[in-house]
């Protein structure tokens, strides 16, 4: 990861500055080019922006500090009660963006500290990366390598008012989805690929992606499991009018999971369509069949069949309003659980400027699982997730900022034979104190 940053790092303060031109994002009446096709959202990977289009920055280089204080009534070291904590955190961050109309590098990283006033045992360091990189190989191709890691981040500390876009355009990344929000973990999800628009309203396209997810105690929690997902895809996309995308692609994915070993691989078939109502604005529906075979290593009993795969999402940002939603229907891995799952995901994410200095915000999230894997099903057999954040946020003309919200964590995951929860829920309250400096890039 040292690599990768210092990479990112290079390529945002070496390459000459002019405006950058998205190859799908100039021009035309409201932002629309008659010329460029854009990327419709299943296929552009990444995420909807986080942030209200006054928030919104290119060509910068930001450093920051996020200081917060928190109570939890329920940390989850005991399944059978709750057991309430508070918990202070520190977290340098710096971010750097750099675009040109040949190619765009932005880095964002984060490392601090988690302190609990009595859960000493939970103390620990954390970090958080996210790079990306597009290069334009000719007029209508372009290139792009996105990058994201995480150490020791929980469901809770990594809230950083500094970054924005938790709804994935496409599928959610099986490492984003905590089960155990509290135990020591690191991930990566790494994808890249490339698209190439070969006549006016025609493109295609394709690209791999590879994410893992690591957990540092899997002696202590049974059911919890180290995975991988590998895979690949393409797509053809057509523009029908002049705000109105169709297109299919092909997805294929390899799941596993280590100690107890499962193996799953996918296929699917799927169509979309993709309505831009501005640049900014765009509604995508997709689906088709897919195809999973689990199997579990050491009994060799496997399963498999066709099932639907559905996602839909929505995205806006304008000048006081940013706005993100998706569902996936979707058989995925699920956040360390040991096998694949019937996945059910929906997100929601929307921030509101207020005034000059105030804005709101609210974040949910939602998950069902359902085990496909032989063997390992009636051992873990699913369950589901549900977190929710409201904040409120005031920003200074000196780049402080102050911030105070609400969070609840509610989870339902069963042991077989026990109508015991696994864990309690979890009520969270917490303040944050943010400063930033922030610089522009050739100016």
């Amino acid at each position: 990861m040292i690599k990768i940053a210092c990479l990112c790092l290079a390529i945002a303060t070496v390459q000459p500055l002019w405006s950058q031109v998205e190859p799908s994002a100039t021009g035309g009446p409201a932002g629309l080019d008659d010329t460029r096709m854009m990327t419709p959202p299943p296929v552009s990977g990444g995420a909807y922006p986080g942030n209200v289009g006054s928030e919104a920055r290119e060509n910068f280089v930001s450093v920051g500090m996020v200081v917060t204080g928190a109570y939890l009534d329920n940390i989850m070291e005991d399944p059978s009660r709750k057991i309430g904590d508070s918990e202070f955190s520190f977290a340098p961050t710096i971010a750097i963006d750099r675009r040109t109309s040949r190619d765009s590098a932005s880095l964002r990283y984060t490392a601090g500290f988690n302190m609990y006033r009595k859960t000493t045992g939970l103390n620990g360091a954390t970090q958080d990366l996210s790079s990306e990189y597009k290069f334009h190989l000719a007029r209508y191709a372009v290139v792009e390598i996105r990058d994201s890691f995480y150490q020791n981040n929980n469901l809770f500390n990594q809230a950083n008012p500094f970054t924005g876009g938790s709804v994935s355009t496409g599928a959610p990344s099986p490492t984003a989805i905590y089960v155990y929000p509290f135990e020591n973990s690191r991930g990566n999800s790494l994808a890249g690929g490339v698209e190439y628009q070969y006549s006016r309203n025609a493109m295609i396209g394709a690209g791999g992606n590879y994410s893992l997810l690591r957990y540092s105690s899997l002696s202590n929690i049974t059911g919890l499991d180290n995975s991988n997902t590998g895979g690949g895809s393409a797509f053809w996309s057509r523009r029908i009018l002049h705000r109105q995308y169709l297109g299919t692609i092909y997805d294929y994915s390899k799941i596993t999971t280590d100690p107890v070993k499962t193996t799953t691989d996918t296929h699917a078939i799927l169509g979309f369509y993709t309505l831009f109502f501005t640049r900014t604005i765009s509604f995508s529906i997709l689906g088709g069949p897919q195809h999973f075979n689990s199997r579990a290593t050491a009994s060799g009993a496997a399963s498999g069949s066709w099932t639907p795969e559905v996602h839909a999402s929505a995205g806006v940002q304008t000048m006081r309003t940013g706005f993100a939603g998706g569902y996936s229907r979707i058989v995925s891995g699920a956040g360390g659980l040991i096998g694949a799952f019937h996945s059910d995901v929906a997100g929601l994410e929307v921030r509101r400027q207020v005034t000059r200095t105030w804005n709101v915000g609210a974040t949910a999230n939602y998950a069902l699982f359902k085990n496909v894997t032989p063997t390992v099903s009636s051992n873990n057999p699913g369950g589901h997730t549900i977190v929710g954040t409201i904040s409120a946020r005031r920003t200074f003309n000196v780049g402080l900022g102050l911030e105070a919200g609400y969070s609840r964590f509610h989870q339902s995951y069963y042991n077989p034979g026990s109508v015991r929860q696994l864990y309690p829920d979890c009520n969270r309250e917490f303040v944050s104190v943010t400063y930033q400096f922030q610089r522009p890039l050739g100016r």
